[in-house]
């Protein structure tokens, strides 16, 4: 039990269903869908899609998702792949040759076919109940009459306003500047393609005239978008992934996604007495930072577009794990084997949902950096992702850039079972940060006996490009101590990711716990 004397968040407690998520209209919006008979899986799709409005600087229909989820009465889990792929036409040797060593990031050749409406078309259809034009209703209302921004969602929008460019200004800046906390902001453009696609599915998106809108957009920037790409957009299914660490099953998305990385990571820590060397030491964010700068530079190397990817076995392999852990002197930082990010951001929505039945759902929902592309449609202010930055230039890498293939992707949701009952969907937002987060947030609850909110309300730190980020929850002690160690030390501007999960108890009962990082919270009834 928390300190009541001091700052932090109860537990959110329920019986019947809950949701959390990184802003409180998503919340309630996913709550609202139960109440009316919706099941988890209708009311995540709701809540993500909202978000998109709430937090467009994070997500929105111009992006991908990634889906772990259990049925009711069930601990298997399913996962689903909604990201898209690069156009056809477009492959690495064409940029190398136009002198580019790396995707450029706010150009059309980095935007991949959004694929976040496919999947949740197909998810409404296969696994809900209340079909497309219900849980588009309230992300459509609210795009029409505006939300007001909220305070985290007004400082990411000020610090990245600057990569929008022509209409993306006109739809993501309210009378030309940057909304404050508190002001309105709408999406009348985006309300029209929601109820398109509640009314005619994803055909609404991806053909007519919000594709040709899309793609004028892209092909005014240079793009080699068709519509054949657009229309070919498919999610798919997919196996989980998983490893044991101590008495918790983690399950992750197998690649494109970067859950391999989160698994190998903690295949590291297995190998200290993390639980022996105290949850805020200066000790446990060492061996971490070794630990990460290692699975990092493995996922460098190997993780790319599952039909591309011959090491996913390696990586899950706990002998790869014991070789990697002998590299690591408990003593003194190793020079970082490579940059942990491919390019640093910060910006993911994440929600999970619990029904009454026992549907669990973890989803995750990003256009990659904050704005994305910074390229919008101009007659519905499609604001499209620029998740082709996550592949390499790099000839012969398995993740190098190439027409239909997917890119590596950082997001990633996650679930863990605990003797094979699905204990608790979960996920950290973050970027390069979420397996580094995976890892923390598993660890935080099986060697020192955490509840979901201590676990996600305790410092972060993160060793990313050469720097040891150590938030300010850390003391100065920890710091020097760090820096003793041969780590260069800095407090980050910004804090280190936000996480969400929901623990669902033997006896029914529901724990839901959300970031104080974010807006938002977890809200059950």
């Amino acid at each position: 039990m928390r300190d009541f004397q001091l700052p932090g968040r109860s537990p959110v407690l329920s019986s019947n269903g809950m949701c959390a998520t990184s802003h409180p209209l998503g919340a309630k919006a996913a709550i609202d869908v139960l109440e009316r008979g919706g099941n988890a899986m209708d009311a995540a799709i709701a809540g993500a899609v909202l978000l998109g409005i709430c937090e467009p600087q994070m997500t929105g229909i111009g992006g991908d998702c990634f889906v772990l989820w259990s049925d009711g009465g069930s601990d298997k889990v399913h996962a689903l792949n909604g990201s898209g792929r690069a156009p056809a036409a477009l492959d690495a040797a064409t940029l190398r040759e136009a002198g580019e060593s790396n995707v450029p990031l706010y150009g059309a050749h980095a935007v991949t076919v959004p694929g976040a409406i496919d999947a949740f078309c197909h998810l409404s259809e296969k696994v809900g109940k209340l079909g497309l034009d219900a849980v588009l209703a309230p992300a459509i209302k609210y795009a029409d009459e505006g939300v007001p921004v909220a305070p985290r969602v007004a400082f990411d929008w000020g610090k990245d306003a600057k990569v929008l460019k022509g209409a993306a200004r006109d739809h993501y800046l309210v009378n030309g500047n940057v909304p404050k906390a508190g002001e309105i902001f709408r999406a009348p453009g985006q309300a029209e393609v929601l109820r398109r696609v509640a009314k005619d599915g994803r055909d609404a998106f991806y053909k007519g005239e919000v594709a040709e809108d899309i793609l004028a957009a892209l092909t005014a920037a240079g793009g080699k978008h068709t519509a054949d790409d657009l229309a070919a957009a498919a999610c798919t299914a997919a196996d989980p992934i998983a490893a044991m660490y101590k008495d918790l099953e983690v399950v992750e998305h197998p690649p494109n996604g970067q859950g391999a990385t989160a698994l190998l990571m903690l295949n590291i820590l297995a190998q200290f007495d993390i639980a022996g060397m105290g949850p805020h030491s200066a000790e446990r964010v060492h061996i971490e930072a070794e630990a990460a700068k290692l699975a990092y530079d493995t996922r460098n190397r190997f993780i790319s577009d599952e039909d591309y990817m011959t090491r996913t076995a390696h990586m899950l392999d706990m002998e790869t794990a014991r070789r990697l852990a002998a590299l690591i002197d408990p003593k003194k930082a190793m020079q970082s084997p490579a940059d942990l990010s491919e390019a640093v951001h910060k910006d993911t929505i994440y929600i999970t949902v619990v029904d009454s039945d026992g549907m669990a759902v973890s989803l995750i929902y990003s256009i990659f950096h904050g704005f994305g592309s910074g390229i919008a449609s101009e007659k519905f202010g499609v604001l499209l992702q620029n998740r082709g930055a996550g592949f390499t230039l790099e000839e012969g890498h398995p993740n190098e850039l190439g027409g239909g293939k997917r890119p590596m992707h950082t997001i990633i949701p996650g679930m863990i079972r605990q003797n094979g009952r699905v204990l608790m969907p979960f996920g950290v937002m973050g970027g390069a940060y979420q397996p580094c987060g995976h890892a923390r947030f598993a660890s935080n609850l099986s060697d020192f006996g955490m509840d979901p909110q201590t676990a996600i309300d305790a410092p972060r730190a993160f060793s990313d490009g050469g720097t040891l980020n150590v938030e300010r929850g850390y003391s100065d002690d920890v710091r020097a101590a760090l820096s003793d160690m041969g780590h260069n030390v800095a407090i980050p501007q910004t804090a280190i990711g936000g996480a969400q999960a929901i623990k669902i108890h033997e006896s029914g009962l529901l724990e839901g716990a959300s970031d104080p990082r974010k807006d938002g919270c977890a809200l059950g009834y």
